[in-house]
């Protein structure tokens, strides 16, 4: 009865985070201003990338490899943004809003809080992803086919990811704790290291061999082939394309396990450190 209460508990408390993640996010203009900030934002940023192919291959966009580019770019959206939102979370409660104190002494617990903040960024995430999608499907002639993509897998895809995201999000936001100035340089730089390290634009075939092995113990990897295999229906990596749907499946949940258990005890053990401190309502901005 008591694990059940607990886990009742742990569900509201996401709930309720997530709706104030929400008001948090859309609150600063009116509804019509977000809707437009909403598409245009992750449009601009892929046509960035896009404007770059084009100016290396003059034009030739009809290869699988703009396809393979296009989709893992839009879809690495998610690291950047969730990523962000939720290792945010402990610098916006404490220096912006100075309210983290008042969290802490709430009954709820701090770990599941974080999760639910995230709600809100996966929300958008997942609508900019949708329309760079079909813009590149429009616009850009994409080579997706709404009735071949492998709508299970890519389901189950982009929800072990966004849990992924979210436990290293929490990893750096124990980090945040105990952080003193500028606690986004490491947020931004860990997503530039999965940027590269994960195949998110090119094959991993292509990185020096060491750098090959620290791609294959990131689940992010396998979760990036999982889903370009769903919507696309093949593999560009000569390396990935040689296992099955359910090898890159159990590959990203052991590694996916790994990593879940590490980030709960990194984070348990700086939270315990910051307490025991006094780190936890620490201003740390100018």
């Amino acid at each position: 009865m008591r694990i059940l209460d607990r886990t009742k508990e742990n569900i509201r408390t996401i709930r309720t985070a997530g709706r104030l993640g929400w008001a948090m996010e859309s609150n600063w203009t009116d509804p019509f201003l977000f809707a437009i900030y909403s598409i245009v934002r992750p449009l601009a940023s892929s046509l960035i990338l896009v404007v770059m192919y084009y100016v290396v291959t003059r034009g030739k966009t009809g290869m699988d490899l703009f396809a393979y580019i296009y989709v893992g770019n839009a879809f690495f959206m998610y690291v950047i943004n969730v990523l962000f939102g939720v290792s945010w979370v402990i610098h916006e409660d404490r220096d912006h809003y100075q309210m983290i104190r008042y969290i802490y002494i709430s009954p709820i617990r701090m770990y599941y809080y974080l999760f639910g903040r995230g709600i809100a960024k996966m929300i958008l995430t997942t609508v900019a992803v949708i329309i760079t999608i079909g813009f590149g499907m429009l616009v850009l002639k994409i080579p997706v086919n709404l009735l071949s993509v492998n709508y299970p897998l890519l389901i189950f895809s982009v929800a072990a990811g966004i849990f992924i995201i979210t436990c290293l999000g929490i990893l750096l936001a124990g980090v945040s704790m105990i952080t003193a100035h500028h606690s986004y340089a490491l947020t931004e730089g860990m997503s530039g290291l999965f940027y590269l390290a994960c195949g998110a634009i090119y094959p991993i075939d292509i990185l020096p061999v060491w750098l090959q092995y620290v791609s294959k113990a990131l689940p992010l990897t396998y979760w990036l082939e999982l889903v370009r295999r769903s919507v696309l229906g093949k593999s560009v990596s000569p390396t990935l394309g040689g296992y099955s749907d359910v090898q890159l499946i159990l590959i990203m949940a052991g590694t996916t396990l790994v990593l879940a258990l590490f980030s709960h005890w990194i984070y348990r053990s700086i939270e315990y450190i910051a307490r025991k401190y006094g780190k936890i309502d620490q201003l740390t901005s100018y």
